[in-house]
């Protein structure tokens, strides 16, 4: 009889090997099925009943977001569907459950314009006013990574991943193998961003021959993607910018201005590397919140005295 951690053990091996999943959605599995696993009651996946499943929806609700509980309620899904396609269990308990329930829209948290221009101008000038050759060069590192993170909207899982390889300043294009292993290519529409990429790419050269990543640190190993959350820190203190800023927030700032300067969003959902326009789609509330504040500003209304 297949226990159900011998079914999740060989459940997680086939996304590794023959799904070729990424590590971080590995891991998300791994600790949903595990919850799911340390709650089940029963020894064997085959007496997983539906009704026992539902308690445990129910009982994800009292401790998790809907955001959360969607996700682990996916993963819970994939795993009886691939038990259902190779025949482990005769019936899948999640057909006969009917799971729908709305979950909240969060707007995505995007950085002011000027604020991105005061962090960046920031970083150039802590360039211009270092005093050894190690402060100059990490400042040009910082530089070039604010720069393209905000140019192409990536993820820093993407940032950090970059090899040599995948990118060709000469023609201004940006290979990056997103989420899946989907690949995208980007291209960056600025000459200043391209030129401060060149400029590091010079500049550790020789930092990077034992290793093929276009991000290191004068180690020569690539750069984490908590080293550059520590830079977006210091450099935002060092602007005595209030707000908490993420990688991630660059991403939404990306897309939430081109939105906004009326780019088909078919062609955000291209560049940001989305599966489905329904997850570029959360940026369009962000423009209803931009036309309800200029509505309430500027509309003549407010100034009628009736």
């Amino acid at each position: 009889m297949d226990t159900v951690e011998t079914c999740i053990r060989n459940y997680l091996e086939y996304c590794h090997s023959q799904k070729c999943l990424d590590e971080k959605t590995l891991k998300a599995y791994r600790i949903d099925l595990r919850q799911f696993s340390e709650q089940n009651p029963y020894s064997t996946i085959a007496e997983i009943t539906p009704e026992f499943i539902e308690q445990y929806i129910a009982y994800l609700h009292t401790q998790y977001k809907p955001k959360t509980v969607k996700r682990k309620i996916a993963s819970m899904k994939a795993f009886f569907h691939y038990l259902e396609y190779r025949e482990v269990i005769d019936r899948n308990p999640f057909a006969k459950i009917l799971i729908h329930f709305r979950a909240p829209v969060i707007l995505p948290k995007t950085i002011p314009l000027h604020t991105v221009e005061t962090f960046l101008s920031t970083i150039y000038k802590q360039r211009e006013i270092a005093k050894t050759l190690y402060q100059k060069q990490n400042a040009l590192r910082d530089a070039a990574i604010a720069e393209l993170l905000f140019a192409t909207g990536m993820r820093i899982s993407e940032l950090c991943s970059l090899k040599v390889s995948d990118v060709n300043l000469y023609d201004g294009t940006i290979l990056i193998y997103g989420k899946g292993d989907k690949e995208r290519r980007i291209q960056i529409g600025t000459e200043s961003v391209i030129h401060v990429l060149a400029e590091y790419e010079a500049a550790f050269h020789a930092y990077r021959r034992s290793c093929k990543s276009f991000f290191v640190n004068q180690s020569g190993k690539t750069l984490s993607d908590q080293s550059v959350r520590r830079m977006i820190n210091k450099y935002t203190s060092l602007a005595s910018i209030d707000q908490h800023i993420t990688p991630h927030m660059f991403r939404h700032t990306f897309a939430t201005s081109l939105l906004e300067a009326d780019v088909d969003i078919r062609y955000i959902q291209e560049m940001l590397g989305h599966s489905s326009i329904n997850v570029t789609e959360i940026y369009t509330h962000v423009t209803v919140a931009k036309q309800r504040n200029i509505l309430a500003t500027k509309h003549p209304r407010k100034d009628f005295h009736i």
